[in-house]
């Protein structure tokens, strides 16, 4: 007994000596880790390899189509028919002739970097005009109701009936000059409706939660109570449909370039598969790299939803 006193002395003695007083050190404040939806969504996020493939391949894309002349110096849209069809040389990484040219002897590495900006705007643009004005109408249908749910139901019902392919065929047949803008306008007009169904049902949901009943029992108005409870609260399942759907647009203005209703007097990677196709057989390599892109573009996108919505829906955890 004696030792162990002396042992128990000796080490309270040290203690004291190196915090020079007899209390204890005191701990650093640990630092509070937020448990909202949207951080825990972040946290989640970063430890999904898909979704830092996905933004890495977007990030890319988007450095190119805001920047094209830092990947390549040649002119997309000239031709020399002494390259005609002439084959990829792929040791020549960045050069103009890396993925060869076409039947115009263009060099298709510069126009797959070029056409990259029309899509991306015409996806970005439309994404935009979609959410806008798809979460505005379903925000209303659902938090209001009644005659005026019932209004925007129909009419949603009734856009919903026309075919976006079909319906921007019509619509942009009505313009000279096409454009990203003049596009994504066309899209956007009748491809609202999903966003509109997926807004009022989470506004219906979120209506009904004891902080919004709260609000209005303190006398909030609708403006107060849409812009500060509903809608911060409603916007996840809207996100994830938007980041989908974009890939989706980009695909659908390829499409529309293709049929040759598009933009013009533009590069854009559906006008380039179009003319692709005309060399399948004798050229492959036309139609593969821009048709490449375009396909690796779409799938960015839809993984990037796809990890979006795996983080934000609790129930995937």
């Amino acid at each position: 007994m004696p030792e162990l006193n002396d042992t128990t002395t000796a080490r309270a003695s040290a203690t004291v000596s190196s915090t020079g007083t007899g209390a204890a050190a005191p701990e650093k404040p640990k630092k509070e880790v937020s448990n909202s939806l949207w951080a825990n969504a972040w946290r989640d996020l970063r430890r999904r390899p898909v979704f830092i493939v996905s933004a890495v391949i977007i990030l890319l894309l988007l450095a190119i189509s805001a920047f094209p002349g830092w990947f390549t110096d040649a002119d997309p849209k000239p031709g020399d028919l002494t390259h005609f069809l002439q084959k990829p040389n792929l040791s020549h990484v960045g050069d103009v002739d890396w993925f060869g040219y076409d039947a115009q002897g263009r060099s298709i590495y510069a126009r797959v970097i070029y056409g990259a900006r029309a899509s991306i705007i015409v996806g970005v643009v439309t994404t935009a005009i979609v959410t806008l004005l798809g979460s505005f109408i379903g925000m209303i249908a659902g938090y209001f109701g009644g005659w005026l749910d019932a209004v925007l139901s129909r009419l949603t019902d009734i856009f919903s009936g026309v075919p976006i392919l079909l319906g921007s065929l019509v619509i942009l047949q009505a313009f000279t000059g096409r454009t990203a803008w003049t596009v994504s306008a066309a899209i956007g007009i009748l491809g609202w409706t999903q966003i509109t169904r997926v807004m009022r049902g989470a506004v219906i949901t979120v209506k009904q939660a004891d902080y919004v009943q709260a609000a209005r029992a303190l006398g909030a108005g609708s403006g107060r109570i849409l812009m500060k409870h509903v809608l911060p609260n409603s916007l996840a399942p809207v996100i994830v449909v938007a980041t989908i759907s974009l890939g989706m647009y980009i695909s659908l203005e390829a499409t529309l370039s293709y049929l040759g209703i598009g933009i013009q007097n533009g590069i854009s990677w559906g006008g380039d598969i179009s003319d692709g196709s005309e060399q399948i057989r004798n050229a492959l390599h036309v139609l593969l790299f821009p048709a490449g892109f375009l396909s690796v573009t779409v799938l960015a996108f839809i993984m990037l939803g796809d990890a979006v919505r795996d983080a934000l829906d609790p129930k995937l955890r």
